[in-house]
This record gives C-alpha cells, sequence and structure tokens, in this order.
C-alpha cells in the first residue's frame, strides 16, 4: 500500500448518478478559512460537493494531510466526503507542493486500488491539481473538467513583479488543450485563456461561483454591533480576506488614513493567521506610523458561520484586489444587504454593479476608493437602497444553482469521453502509473 493513511470505513452512498472524484491537493475544503493558503477555493469546494451529494452525484474530494488533527476521512455530507492523502510535511506551503505531487498521485492510486473505486468524472481545482489530471489523463481518456480559480498568467498581468513560476503557466496551458471542458468563473476569464493560452473556445465554459444565501443573510445591525463590541453609531468599514499583497491589502491603511476626518471610523480586518503573521505584524506597525492604529481592528481568521455578522455590522465593505475570478467575499456582503466598494478587476466587474449595489473603482488610487466610502458613509438612505439592490442581485447566485450546471457540465463529457475498454476509468489510469514514487 503506497499511502500513509488507512482505508477503514470507505463505503459512500452511491445516489442515483454517477461519481465524480474531484482532486484539490491544496485546497482542503475540511481547512480553517482565513488563513494563509486557505479561502474562496476552500469554500467553493465544500459547498459544490455538498450540493451535487445533494443531487445524487457522489463526490470524493482527494486533498492533503495538512494538519495531524485530520480524520483520514471526513463526510461533508449525503454522498460527499473529503479523503486525505500523504503529500510533504504537514506545514509545507503552497508553493512547495509541486515536488510532492508524485507522492500524491502515488498515494491517489493506492487508495483507488485498494478498494476498488470507479468513477465517472475527474475534476480538477487549480493548477496543482491540473497537473495530476494531465499524468492521470495522459494514460486513459477520463473524462476531465478543470477549474483553475486564479490563472498565473492573468496574475502576472494585473500586478507587475507577482510571482507565478513558468512551470505553473505552462501546466495552465496544458490543461486547458488538454482537459475535456475548463471552467472560467466569468467572460473575461474566458476571454483570456482563448487570448493567453490558445484555448478552444467551444471547450471553456462560464460558470460562477455561488454563495450560501441560507446562511448570508442580513442580521439585525444593532445586534451584530452589540455581538462584536462595537458602537451602534460609528461608521465602519469592513475587509474579509487573505492579508497578502494580491488582494490589494495595501491600500487598506492609505483608505483609512484618507478618512481619518470621519468622526469614530473604524476599520474592521477579518482575517490572517491568528499568530506568526508576518503581514499582519507590518500592517500594524504601517497603522501605527499613520497614527490611526486607533481606528483599526485585526480580528484574524473567523469561521464561515459568524461572517454574516460582520458584513451586517458594517456600513460599507472594501474588495480592493488586484484580481479576483469571482469576488466571494463581495458577494457575502451584497447577500447581507451591504454594500461593496471594489476594484474593478476581474469578476468583481461582474459581481458588483457599479451605482446599483455598489461601486467598482477603475483604479489603484486610495482617493478615489475614500470618495465612495464617504458617500455611503454619509448618505444612509443610499446605503440602505443599495443594499436592498445587492440582496436581490445575488440571490440567484446559489450554489444548488451552480451544482445543476456543473450535472450538464458532467453528463456532456462522459458522453464525449467514454471508457476505451470498459474498465473503471480510475483504475485503469492507476494501472499504468503504479511506478510513480
Amino acid at each position: 500500500m503506497t499511502s500513509a493513511t488507512n482505508f477503514e470505513d470507505t463505503t459512500l452512498a452511491m445516489g442515483e448518478g454517477m461519481r465524480i472524484a474531484a482532486i484539490s491537493v491544496h485546497g482542503c475544503p475540511y481547512a480553517r478559512l482565513g488563513e494563509k493558503d486557505t479561502g474562496g477555493m476552500n469554500v467553493y469546494v465544500l459547498h459544490l460537493a455538498r450540493e451535487l451529494g445533494k443531487r445524487g452525484i457522489a463526490v470524493d474530494v482527494y486533498t492533503r494531510v495538512h494538519d495531524l488533527r485530520d480524520p483520514v476521512i471526513f463526510e461533508l455530507g449525503p454522498n460527499a466526503r473529503v479523503i486525505h492523502l500523504r503529500a510533504g510535511a504537514y506545514g509545507e506551503p503552497k508553493e512547495n507542493l509541486y515536488r510532492h505531487l508524485p507522492e500524491f498521485v502515488a498515494n491517489l492510486c493506492g487508495y483507488w486500488r485498494e478498494i476498488g473505486v470507479s468513477f465517472d468524472v475527474l475534476h480538477t481545482h487549480y493548477w496543482l491539481s491540473g497537473w495530476v489530471g494531465l499524468l492521470l489523463r495522459g494514460h486513459h481518456p477520463i473524462p476531465w473538467v478543470a477549474n483553475f480559480h486564479t490563472l498565473g498568467a492573468i496574475k502576472r498581468l494585473v500586478r507587475p513583479g507577482e510571482r507565478e513560476s513558468e512551470r505553473r503557466i505552462q501546466t495552465e496551458q496544458r490543461v486547458l488543450l488538454r482537459a475535456d471542458t475548463s471552467i472560467a468563473l466569468n467572460p473575461h476569464e474566458r476571454a483570456e485563456m482563448v487570448r493567453l493560452h490558445g484555448a478552444d473556445p467551444q471547450r471553456v465554459r462560464v460558470i460562477p461561483a455561488g454563495v450560501d444565501t441560507d446562511l448570508f443573510q442580513p442580521v439585525d445591525r444593532a445586534e451584530a454591533r452589540r455581538r462584536l463590541g462595537l458602537g451602534q453609531d460609528a461608521p465602519l468599514v469592513l475587509y474579509v480576506g487573505r492579508l497578502e499583497k494580491l488582494k490589494g491589502i495595501d491600500i487598506l491603511l492609505q483608505v483609512a488614513a484618507l478618512l481619518g476626518d470621519t468622526p469614530g471610523l473604524r476599520l474592521l480586518v477579518v482575517g490572517g493567521n491568528p499568530s506568526g503573521d508576518r503581514e499582519r505584524a507590518r500592517l500594524e506597525a504601517e497603522a501605527r506610523k499613520l497614527g490611526i492604529a486607533h481606528m483599526v481592528r485585526f480580528e484574524g481568521p473567523v469561521k464561515q458561520e459568524a461572517l454574516p455578522v460582520y458584513y451586517s455590522a458594517a456600513d460599507v465593505c472594501i474588495v480592493p484586489s488586484y484580481y479576483e475570478s469571482f469576488g466571494l467575499v463581495a458577494v457575502e456582503s451584497q447577500a447581507c444587504g451591504t454594500p461593496v466598494v471594489a476594484a474593478r478587476a476581474g469578476g468583481l466587474a461582474y459581481t458588483v454593479r457599479d451605482g446599483v449595489t455598489g461601486y467598482l473603482i477603475p483604479d489603484r488610487r486610495a482617493e478615489l476608493y475614500a470618495d465612495r466610502i464617504r458617500t455611503l458613509l454619509t448618505d444612509a438612505p443610499l446605503r440602505a437602497r443599495m443594499g436592498d439592490a445587492a440582496r436581490k442581485a445575488v440571490a440567484p447566485l446559489t450554489w444548488g444553482a451552480m451544482a445543476e450546471r456543473f450535472g450538464d457540465v458532467y453528463r456532456d463529457v462522459t458522453a464525449s469521453v467514454p471508457p476505451s475498454d470498459g474498465s473503471p476509468a480510475g483504475a485503469v489510469a492507476c494501472r499504468t502509473v503504479n511506478t510513480i514514487r
């Protein structure tokens, strides 16, 4: 047996439909959100798997063991579970995982051989998992759907100096040319897949991410602020996300400083590691240097279940990212009735309606962010109108609706790529890959 895990309790109800092998090497849906290398993709994989499972499509999500406390198998819901496989040290950062992919594949194949699994579709998430898909697809015509979530070539374009390896960009191009269907989260991303990588536009589908509309609903503003220990009348600006440069974190404190003449203003920053976070320490030092430390409160990572309280307590949510394929934070905020001031970047241009559900900022000038935020802070009726419009605008973006669209994609690829000899696709692929170490 190639895996360091044991394979007890591996029975999964099959439902009435097909079975999907979802590969998400670094994006575990069981991981704690808001910390380094965790975020919207983890939420995406979690909710998509759960909603597919409810529809009788069985989903196994294969990811690496990243915490000693992880169970080998974790049930996400009916017909959906996570399976943790060894691939490098527990605390290995994302940028080092490529060298451990052969170990991941060997343990994946060991698992499939151990339980004699078969599946109908391979669905990969992010370029690391795409490399796994290339290897498996190289030995057998497994029906393959590829999600990228972000593309290295686009990140390089939108933020000069962004460090993205040639290996990543070349792998993404190979995946786009080999996968049966690739998923873009917005029309701009689809166009860039075609322009930058020569993808066949007929094999790229646009399916936005979803939002948990059962969870993300307005909470009474007064109650939300009471629970967070905040004053009822103080103007409140919220940031939610990882503390990294691609998220535009550099502009936050500049905006807060420009709004410093607003009586009682508070900037609430949600995200980052609870301890040992260099970026948080840098931001705290910068806030002290700017003389605005008293205005800024760093919350650290927050559980998904608590986020609606933060969104509902805020007057406005700021999303200043250099690029977002979808902009999950913007959608969550709007679902809670809080308008958004966001960069006109990638998917944000499709999830925020400028002048209707918030404002889109066309460049990196902090003055423009501050001006739009000040408008919302000082005009309560406008804020209320935008909040109502925001809830209505994102209401159709449920994970259930997205799961229905993926069900159509899976049926299309299985019709176009039948197994060559009638054997289970995963088993055939792994018989030919069993020499990997």
